[in-house]
């Protein structure tokens, strides 16, 4: 589906265009074609292609989607993969987004996602000196947007986390902390695969052996790659917590095995003392005196009871009971 096809000059918003149109501006100096798509047809990449003189390889890529991101570069061309990130109710949707960038033209297409890109060309619009750059600004202006978008989704992991943290001390509570550790750990790991292979995207554009597309906003790209870095070393360090919490949960888990395991150890000990003292005044020999002895029963009862005492006070005192 089409969003909108716009053709820019020096900078400044020059008009809409029909696909059909765009041959036209392509070879005006200074002027540059924007086009957006949103889960594009078959068809409507193929007629772009033929517009643009897109690399078939890319455009298959783009078509059939489920790339990790990437950059590819053909001639003076590039094609960039990332992903884009949807936390909704707990759950992580992973959608795309590729872009084809070439001297004087730039084309994106959205797949799978409910994100839009009109704020960004709002913005590129409010800046005309930056947007004389070309398409080359116009991709550090959507690569900015869709980074920035990965920091809230790492501030609600980091809150989820905390909640659980909270929950750890929590008796009875081992279990389902760590189903939602695990389910948050998978989260971490899906967000790893988008933000690590983007870092070296953007660690290119911005070197001095990038694409020669990018050449002027290097420094743009810069910045990109140091946001980068930082969700990087965020996901690094809840992934840390995550793997303590998991291990102290486990601990706790152990220690209150333990406990129940010690408790019942000293019932049990009471209790065999109990049977042990009952089982040899029931053996019931013929020479047993305390057997016909009138204070014999009695006495059997309070030496079982002072022995059960006797030995509950020594568990509790140990800590047993």
């Amino acid at each position: 589906m089409l969003i909108n096809c716009v053709a820019y000059e020096n900078g400044a918003r020059l008009t809409e265009l029909a696909v059909e149109e765009i041959g036209d501006y392509l070879e005006r100096p200074g002027c540059f074609v924007w086009v957006a798509l949103r889960d594009a047809t078959h068809e409507e990449l193929e007629k772009l292609k033929s517009e643009f003189d897109l690399h078939e390889l890319a455009v298959e890529d783009a078509h059939h989607g489920h790339q990790r991101p990437k950059l590819e570069e053909y001639g003076e061309s590039i094609f960039i993969v990332m992903h884009l990130l949807e936390y909704r109710d707990g759950e992580m949707n992973l959608g795309e987004i590729h872009i084809f960038a070439g001297p004087n033209y730039i084309l994106s297409v959205r797949n799978q996602s409910r994100q839009h890109f009109h704020g960004v060309r709002e913005r590129c619009e409010r800046e005309p000196h930056l947007l004389q750059q070309g398409p080359g600004f116009v991709l550090y202006a959507l690569m900015d947007a869709v980074v920035d978008r990965y920091f809230p989704t790492i501030d609600l992991l980091e809150s989820e986390l905390e909640e659980i943290e909270e929950q750890i001390f929590t008796r009875e509570a081992g279990l389902s902390n760590i189903e939602r550790l695990y389910a948050l750990k998978r989260k971490i790991t899906i967000l790893k695969h988008v933000v690590a292979p983007l870092m070296e995207v953007a660690g290119k554009l911005s070197s001095n052996r990038g694409p020669v597309l990018c050449a002027n906003i290097r420094d743009y790209f810069r910045n990109v790659h140091d946001h980068l870095i930082r969700i990087n070393a965020s996901i690094d360090t809840i992934r840390d917590t995550i793997s303590t919490a998991i291990q102290v949960n486990l601990s706790i888990g152990a220690i209150e095995s333990n406990e129940v395991s010690k408790r019942l150890a000293a019932w049990a000990g009471i209790f065999a003392a109990a049977t042990a003292l009952a089982g040899i005044w029931g053996m019931n020999f013929k020479h047993m005196p305390e057997l016909q002895w009138e204070f014999g029963y009695p006495l059997a009862l309070l030496t079982i009871f002072l022995a059960c005492l006797f030995l509950y006070i020594r568990f509790k005192r140990i800590g047993w009971l």
